[in-house]
């Protein structure tokens, strides 16, 4: 194997959304890294199954508008 090709493996913290944390190994940032997720399992609606619309822009309000009176 070639020497110095290699990224540095190393121990970070991991930081769920409700505060919950864990020490795993990485390849990311410098040891003793912390990595703060915004969506993890306990929060994301392919795990917990609740979905919720975002709008952004008021792209649901202008779908609504528009399709609304299909009533379908």
């Amino acid at each position: 194997m070639k020497k110095d090709i290699h990224p540095d493996y190393h121990e970070i913290t991991i930081e769920m959304t409700d505060g919950s944390k864990y020490k795993t190994r990485s390849t990311l940032g410098k040891p003793g890294h912390n990595l703060k997720l915004d969506i993890d399992p306990k929060t994301h609606p392919a795990w917990t199954g609740q979905h919720r619309i975002v709008d952004s822009g008021g792209q649901v309000a202008r779908f609504n508008k528009k399709f609304g009176k299909l009533g379908i």
